[in-house]
């Protein structure tokens, strides 16, 4: 329980803190006017409260069970490796935010993956409730993943939760409608994922939509060569083309997105 807790906090504190600040500074101005803003963010909100509340209630215990057993019997990379406590913590949260670009770009590369992973992509705005916009299958999958992951690396459920209340604020500030300057982003981009950076990844063109997959430090996409930029950030055209016709942005629109014939 202290697990789910520690996540939800961290993420609920991040979602009001940034939603308020898109109000008052957003990248995108438009995007703040009620009409578009209210609805938006009340579907996307929808799915990411069911995937937290019933997804994590499925499969966090699971994910749990698979870390404590390993770590009890020895088993894992980090058990073996027998570093301080300190240097441990801060390796498992390097090796499984690895783990996080791979699976990122396996859902991009992997057809049944994608199928899901559309669901995030489609959204044809982006701001802070996008970085909560995923189908449940997906979430369940990720899960699915995890489980077997988790002991091999033998990360514990402590390092596990220090990591998301990482990941998460993360997540939802590079997805955000935030303004920052170009300076301040350039800096960022070179420990962690920047907004502007991640607004590459959500273009609907193609080459853009498939790179920049890193979740939390983005020299992942600089090792691995899938980093790309772009100058004209301002420019680019958010969501999917197949998915342009706003029924598939209804709360039914979005759960049948899988179903959609894959171009």
């Amino acid at each position: 329980m202290e697990f789910a807790a520690n996540k939800s906090t961290a993420a609920l504190v991040a979602l009001a803190v940034l939603w308020a600040l898109e109000g008052w500074i957003p990248f995108f101005h438009d995007f703040n006017e009620r009409g578009k803003r209210y609805p938006h963010a009340g579907r996307n909100f929808a799915l990411g409260a069911f995937n937290a509340l019933v997804m994590g209630a499925l499969f966090s215990g699971l994910v749990v069970w698979a870390s404590t057993q390993a770590r009890g019997s020895g088993m894992g990379l980090l058990s073996w490796l027998g570093l301080p406590a300190w240097a441990e913590t801060l390796f498992a949260v390097l090796i499984f935010d690895a783990w996080m670009y791979l699976w990122h770009r396996l859902n991009h590369i992997v057809p049944i993956l994608w199928r899901f992973h559309r669901v995030h992509h489609s959204d044809p705005r982006m701001d802070v409730t996008s970085g909560v916009r995923f189908h449940p299958g997906e979430i369940a999958l990720s899960f699915l993943f995890r489980i077997p992951v988790v002991p091999l690396l033998g990360i514990t459920v402590w390092q596990l939760a220090i990591y998301e209340s990482v990941l998460l604020p993360i997540i939802l500030f590079h997805h955000s409608n935030l303004a920052i300057s170009g300076k301040a982003d350039a800096v960022l981009r070179w420990i962690i994922v920047s907004p502007n950076m991640h607004r590459v990844h959500h273009s609907d063109w193609q080459p853009e939509t498939d790179s920049n997959y890193a979740s939390v430090f983005s020299w992942w996409d600089r090792i691995f060569r899938s980093y790309r930029w772009r100058e004209d950030y301002h420019a680019i055209h958010y969501g999917l083309r197949e998915f342009a016709d706003l029924g598939w942005h209804t709360l039914k629109g979005i759960l049948k997105t899988p179903l959609h014939k894959q171009k």
